[in-house]
């Protein structure tokens, strides 16, 4: 029975913990809410236009839509998520229940809060080995000696 608890924490400790397989269900996951919360606000935008205003609606809109779709296929995603990681701070500040600022987000209190805990988590991690940022990495670091990579690491 101890061989059975060994191999168990030895697996488990070793780093077969699937963290790649996971960073990308984090992305799929958070990306389709943030991509569901940009397409709410676009199919009532005439509605939340008048307490937001056309043009800072459209920027957070545009902006929502296109880093889900980045953190998504895992393209730029430390770059994406520090647009969205503002926008779910001013979301915050809105839907506090001292704000008077209109319902410019669909969300209770607290969920802005749980998108920016995802997406710092996401910007520290990174988008995983599953990502087109990974192969990126991999194709321009191709023809570069292996000793020149680990030097500037």
């Amino acid at each position: 029975m101890g061989d059975f608890w060994k191999k168990l924490f030895m697996y488990v400790g070793a780093g077969y913990t699937y963290s790649n397989l996971s960073r990308l269900f984090l992305r799929v996951f958070t990306g389709v809410m943030f991509l569901q919360l940009g397409i709410r606000q676009v199919i009532h935008f005439d509605y939340l236009a008048g307490t937001a205003g056309d043009t800072l609606l459209s920027v957070i809109v545009v902006i929502e839509l296109l880093c889900a779709v980045l953190i998504m296929l895992g393209l730029l995603t430390r770059l994406a998520l520090i647009p969205s990681i503002a926008i779910m701070c001013y979301a915050e500040t809105l839907v506090s229940p001292a704000s008077g600022a209109g319902q410019l987000f669909n969300f209770e209190p607290g969920y802005p809060v749980m998108f920016l805990g995802i997406f710092v988590f996401m910007l520290l991690a990174g988008p995983g080995k599953i990502s087109l940022d990974y192969l990126i990495a991999v194709h321009l670091n191709r023809n570069r000696d292996e000793d020149e990579i680990l030097e500037q690491a």
